[in-house]
């Protein structure tokens, strides 16, 4: 049925990821599709931010997070899932879409943080703005307990 998923992936938050990934590779085995995980940093790279780390502290940082990438799937998804892993800058809802329409991808799992009503109206939500904003089917994982 899909044949590119999308995963977005937070590695600060211990656990926060897991069981969106558990969902993709359950799905991808059933459907022989190829799983990416997505990290997205803040604009790094932007004039104001930049100014304030090493010319090469970018490029330090996007290897650092794609290693930490590699740990995490390593762990989570199991040898006989196709997968790839990207490292991406920019505001964190619109880096998503983009890569899901760069990719192809025909289906985003996203994991979803438990947030207050009064979280949810002032800080609004990743998942709820890809849900809102996505041509393709969007599952999203709510946070367990």
């Amino acid at each position: 049925m899909y044949k590119q998923i999308l995963v977005p992936v937070d590695l600060n938050e211990k656990g926060f990821s897991h069981k969106a990934v558990e969902l993709a590779v359950w799905h991808a085995k059933h459907s022989n599709a190829e799983v990416h995980l997505l990290n997205v940093l803040p604009g790094i790279h932007m004039s104001m931010v930049a100014t304030y780390f090493p010319k090469d502290a970018a490029n330090k940082m996007k290897q650092d997070v794609a290693s930490q990438l590699k740990q995490f799937a390593n762990e989570h998804i199991s040898e006989d899932v196709v997968y790839k892993v990207h490292v991406a800058e920019g505001k964190p809802y619109a880096t998503i879409l983009d890569f899901a329409d760069k990719l192809g991808a025909d289906l985003i799992i996203m994991p979803s943080h438990k947030r207050s009503k009064i979280d949810k109206v002032v800080l609004g939500s990743v998942a709820s703005k890809v849900v809102q904003n996505s041509p393709v089917n969007v599952m999203v994982v709510k946070p367990q307990g």
